[in-house]
């Protein structure tokens, strides 16, 4: 064979998945054909529109694989203010958990720059060409690149996003549920300081978040059915709009930068493995980000793989496949189920009673210690 494992897509999950495994001694190659830059200094001309909410148990593994970006460039969540739409509302602190931080704010290219350094450093074959095609026999997988040239391995890693070729190549069926939404993100400069707190506000069926960014900075994810009206505003107007949203809580919002919109789906593949392949990411799920748990399950796949295949012979072992596929199950549609049935709860106008109920079971929770401290360690990554 010409590696243990190969895997294709080096976005952060992918990539990460390669240093992990690599780390651990395994012949690994990586396919991506548009390797990023390993340098971030493009940070430095303004703030990624791609932020992500690390939970602390993932920023200790990504720092154990020596793939953490400049603290300058990362802001920590020391609190997070959920407010609902008829006086709900609960907190959450890093003070009543017992930690320093409820999350890592991080950009996109800072992060992936950083896994990418490692890549490197670890010496990590990167093929560039386009895969043409994939079979698996019983012993081991075979990737057949446009050129003709034919790789084989003990496993694929299918880490290439939301409409996985892998999947496809290999017959999984996926079940798509639209949530009716595109969330629509864009940064901001803050008149207040935020103090390290993320605002999200239920409200008319659409979710706000502001996500604290270093100094008086703020990254918006507005999830909503009808992103037109946001996106085609002139910078002004979708910063009035959002100030008035999100009722002024940091004052007046200016300087956005350019607003844009992404479709909002389920997918929930009918499994994540296959002979001699694994899938990993958004290849094996995605999520609303309401909860901000996304790449936070895409770290998750990593570590539970790179835990259970430490000291196995054979990577692509079926026993081995199906023993993380079970394992993965449960926390992924916890969030999954959990998200959903969050967003359709808010979202719904059509019993009078309803925001009288929602927001009350906000406020109970609220003034529950023992539940709020259960849920806000799950959310980062930690034993309750």
């Amino acid at each position: 064979m010409d590696y243990e494992i190969v895997i294709i897509g080096g976005g952060l999950v992918g990539a990460a998945a390669a240093v992990a495994l690599k780390q651990q001694g395994r012949g690994v190659a990586l396919l991506e054909t548009r390797p990023p830059a390993v340098d971030d200094d493009a940070a430095k001309s303004g703030w990624d529109a791609r932020i992500y909410a690390v939970n602390p148990a993932n920023r200790a593994f990504l720092q154990s694989l020596g793939a953490w970006p400049s603290e300058e460039r990362v802001q920590a969540v020391r609190r997070m203010d959920v407010r609902g739409d008829n006086g709900g509302h609960i907190e959450f602190s890093a003070a009543e958990a017992g930690v320093p931080q409820l999350a890592s704010i991080i950009e996109n290219h800072g992060l992936q720059a950083a896994l990418w350094r490692q890549v490197r450093a670890l010496g990590i074959p990167v093929v560039t060409e386009a895969a043409a095609s994939l079979s698996a026999g019983v012993q081991t997988a075979s990737l057949t690149l446009q050129s003709g040239k034919t790789l084989t391995a003990q496993l694929i890693v299918g880490a290439d996003g939301a409409n996985s070729w892998v999947r496809a190549q290999v017959g999984i069926t996926v079940k798509e549920t639209p949530y009716g939404q595109h969330g629509v993100v864009a940064n901001f400069h803050t008149e207040l300081d935020h103090g390290g707190t993320a605002f999200q506000w239920f409200a008319g069926g659409d979710v706000l978040a502001y996500l604290p960014l270093p100094g008086r900075n703020i990254s918006m994810v507005w999830s909503t059915s009808k992103p037109e009206r946001l996106t085609a505003l002139p910078p002004e107007e979708l910063a009035a709009a959002a100030t008035e949203k999100g009722g002024g809580v940091l004052g007046k919002l200016t300087a956005p930068s350019p607003a844009f919109a992404f479709q909002l789906v389920m997918r929930r593949p009918e499994t994540t493995v296959a002979q001699r392949v694994m899938l990993i990411g958004d290849a094996a799920h995605t999520v609303h980000p309401l909860a901000g748990q996304g790449v936070n399950l895409g770290f998750g796949d990593v570590v539970e793989f790179a835990r259970i295949s430490r000291h196995a012979p054979d990577a692509g072992a079926h026993q081995l496949l199906k023993r993380y596929a079970q394992n993965r199950l449960e926390p992924v549609r916890t969030i999954q189920l959990g998200c959903d049935a969050l967003l359709r709860l808010f979202g719904t106008q059509t019993f009078p009673a309803l925001p009288l109920l929602r927001n009350a079971g906000l406020n109970l929770v609220n003034a529950a210690p023992l539940l709020k401290h259960r849920l806000i360690k799950h959310a980062m990554g930690l034993p309750g």
